[in-house]
C-alpha cells in the first residue's frame, strides 16, 4: 500500500539521492525500511528565505512493489458513428476537442488557415529577419495556435474546469517530459512543442479525424438559426455542428459574427508591454545570491496590484526568455514573450500590463461589442507609426517610462528585430499610463533592484486575452442564439493558456457526445 511523504530539502542537497532518502525518512509519520521505494509526485521552490529549499512530496512504495503506468490514448478508438464535428483552428482547444471527440467515437474535422508547424516556421523567419507579416501563418496562426511558439508554460488557476492532469498525460503521451506531471509550474518549450503537435495530429488522423491546413474561414452558413455549413474560401461544406476554437486573434471571425447579428459581447482584457531584465538581475533578487547555481532553475516572479477599480500585473513571465514579434496584419506592432526548454537565454521577459474595460473604451463605442478590439488595434498600430515601418518595436529605459521622458539610449535585448528609442509613455492613453506608471512603482517595492535602469519597456504587449466574449449555453456549450456552434476556449473568451484551452476542448466536445448519444 503507498503513501506520500511531504519534505523539504535546501537547493544545494536535490541531486543527492542519500539526502533525498534522509530528508523523506526525517518527515514521514511511518517508519520506513533501509530499502524502500518512492517517486517525486510534486515539486516546487520556496525563495521567499534566504535558504532556498525545494519542497515536494514523495509517493512511498513497499519494497517490490511496482509501480503501474497507464496510458490515456488506451481509450482512443477506431470511429464508431457516421457522426462529423468541425473544429475551425488547431490550437489546443481544437486539437484537445477533437482528440475527445474521437475518445467518444466522433470524427472530427479541423480547418486551419494557417500551416503546419514545420511549414509555420518560414513564417517565423520572415517575420523576425525581414519584418514581412503573413496574415495566415504567424506566430498566433498556424498549427498549435500562439501557444505552440509562445513558451509552453502549463500551468492554470481554472483548476475546477477540468481534469488538468489527463490534459498533462496527454501531452507526456505524445512526446512531452513527465516532470510535467511533477512541477507545480511546468514548462515545455517552444523547442519541444511543435513535436507534440505533430505527434497530436498523428493521433487524430491515424483515428479517422481530418486536419486540413491553409483553410481560411470567411463564413458561416445559417438557416432558421441552425448551422447549415461552412464557406472556405469560395469553398461550401455542408457540416450542422462546428467548434469555434480560433483564438484570441480572430479577428476577422468577430467581424463575421457581428455582420451576422450573432450576439457577442464586449469583454475586458488587459494592455501593456514587456518589460526585460538581464536574468542575473532577476535570480539576483529572486534567489537572494549574487550568482545562480545549477540546482536552481532561471528564477521567475509574479507581480500585481490594484490601481483604483483597475488590475496591475505581470503577464506570461518568461525566465531564460526572448521577446517575439506577434503582429497578425501588417501595420501593428505586437509582442510576446517566449522561453525554450533549457531557459538558458541572458534575458528575462514579462507582459506588464493593466486591466482594460469598457471605460477605456468610449472612443471606440460606435463600434458596438466589437469596441474592445478597435482599441487594442489602435494601440498595436501607434506603436507601429513610432516606429520605422519595420518591425522593430518602440523602447524605453524602465526608469526613463517612469519619468516621462525619452532614454539617451537601450541596453541590449532578446527581441530579434531589433528596439527603437521612442516615448512608449506617451503611446498609452493617460489613465492606461498612471495605473501602469503606479503599479511599477509599487512593484519596485516589493522588488528591490526592479526598476533598474538595465530594465527596458518593449510595446505593445496587448494580446493578454480575447476582446471580446462569444456566449454559450452552460450545460450544451451552445451558443444560445444559433443551433450547432459551439463557442471554445481563449477566442471565445473561456480559457487563457494551453491549459485552460485544453480543458475547454474538452469540455466542449463531451458535451456534444452528449446531445449526439444522449444517455
Amino acid at each position: 500500500m503507498s503513501f506520500t511523504v511531504d519534505f523539504s530539502i535546501h537547493h544545494s542537497r536535490i541531486r543527492d539521492v542519500t539526502a533525498v532518502r534522509d530528508a523523506i525518512k526525517k518527515a514521514s509519520a511511518k517508519h520506513l525500511e533501509e530499502d524502500f521505494n518512492y517517486r517525486i509526485i510534486r515539486r516546487n521552490i520556496d525563495a521567499r528565505q534566504k535558504n532556498v529549499e525545494y519542497i515536494l512530496k514523495a509517493e512511498i512504495y513497499e519494497p517490490g512493489e511496482l509501480v503501474e503506468k497507464s496510458n490515456v490514448l488506451d481509450d482512443f478508438h477506431d470511429l464508431k458513428t457516421s457522426d462529423e464535428v468541425y473544429i475551425v483552428g488547431a490550437g489546443p482547444c481544437g486539437y484537445f476537442a477533437a482528440l475527445q471527440l474521437i475518445r467518444h467515437g466522433i470524427k472530427p474535422i479541423i480547418i486551419e488557415r494557417g500551416k503546419d508547424v514545420r511549414e509555420r516556421r518560414r513564417d517565423l523567419k520572415a517575420i523576425q529577419q525581414f519584418g514581412i507579416v503573413n496574415e495566415d501563418s504567424n506566430y498566433c496562426f498556424g498549427e498549435g495556435g500562439a501557444g505552440t511558439y509562445s513558451d509552453g508554460k502549463l500551468y492554470t488557476r481554472a483548476t475546477k474546469r477540468g481534469d488538468i492532469n489527463y490534459v498533462l498525460q496527454l501531452l507526456v503521451a505524445h512526446g512531452a517530459s513527465e516532470e510535467i506531471l511533477v512541477d507545480v509550474h511546468p514548462h515545455i518549450g517552444s523547442n519541444k512543442l511543435p513535436d507534440i503537435i505533430s505527434a497530436i495530429r498523428n493521433t487524430i488522423e491515424s483515428h479517422g479525424g481530418e486536419v486540413r491546413f491553409n483553410s481560411r474561414l470567411t463564413d458561416i452558413l445559417i438557416k432558421e438559426n441552425k448551422v447549415t455549413g461552412l464557406k472556405l474560401g469560395e469553398e461550401l461544406v455542408p457540416c450542422d455542428r462546428i467548434i469555434l476554437a480560433t483564438g484570441h486573434s480572430a479577428r476577422d471571425i468577430y467581424k463575421i459574427l457581428h455582420e451576422k447579428n450573432i450576439f457577442i459581447e464586449v469583454k475586458p482584457f488587459a494592455v501593456g508591454f514587456r518589460i526585460e531584465h538581464p536574468q542575473a538581475l532577476i535570480d539576483e533578487i529572486q534567489y537572494h545570491c549574487v550568482t545562480r547555481p545549477d540546482t536552481l532553475p532561471a528564477s521567475s516572479y509574479s507581480l500585481a496590484c490594484q490601481v483604483g477599480d483597475k488590475g496591475v500585473f505581470s503577464f506570461c513571465m518568461c525566465p531564460g526568455g526572448l521577446i517575439i514579434p506577434a503582429a497578425t496584419s501588417p501595420g501593428e506592432i505586437v509582442v510576446n514573450g517566449m522561453s525554450l526548454s533549457r531557459r538558458d537565454s541572458p534575458f528575462a521577459n514579462s507582459g506588464m500590463v493593466t486591466s482594460v474595460d469598457q471605460k477605456d473604451f468610449n472612443l471606440f463605442s460606435e463600434h458596438g461589442p466589437l469596441q474592445g478590439m478597435y482599441f487594442q488595434q489602435g494601440i498595436e498600430q501607434d506603436f507601429f507609426e513610432a516606429g520605422d515601418g519595420t518591425q522593430k518595436a518602440p523602447a524605453q529605459r524602465l526608469q526613463d517610462f517612469l519619468m516621462g521622458r525619452r532614454s539617451h539610449s537601450l541596453p541590449d535585448t532578446s527581441y530579434i528585430p531589433g528596439i527603437l528609442n521612442a516615448r512608449v509613455d506617451q503611446l498609452f492613453a493617460k489613465d492606461v499610463y498612471h495605473r501602469l506608471k503606479t503599479g511599477l512603482l509599487q512593484f519596485g517595492k516589493k522588488m528591490p533592484q526592479y526598476i533598474s535602469d538595465e530594465a527596458v519597456v518593449v510595446g505593445s504587449e496587448s494580446r493578454t486575452s480575447a476582446p471580446v466574449r462569444i456566449p454559450r449555453n452552460k450545460e450544451n456549450c451552445m451558443h444560445p442564439q444559433i443551433k450547432g456552434l459551439y463557442p471554445g476556449g481563449e477566442g471565445a473568451g473561456f480559457a487563457g493558456g494551453i491549459l485552460s484551452a485544453a480543458m475547454d476542448g474538452i469540455r466542449v466536445a463531451d458535451a456534444i457526445f452528449r446531445q449526439v448519444i444522449p444517455g
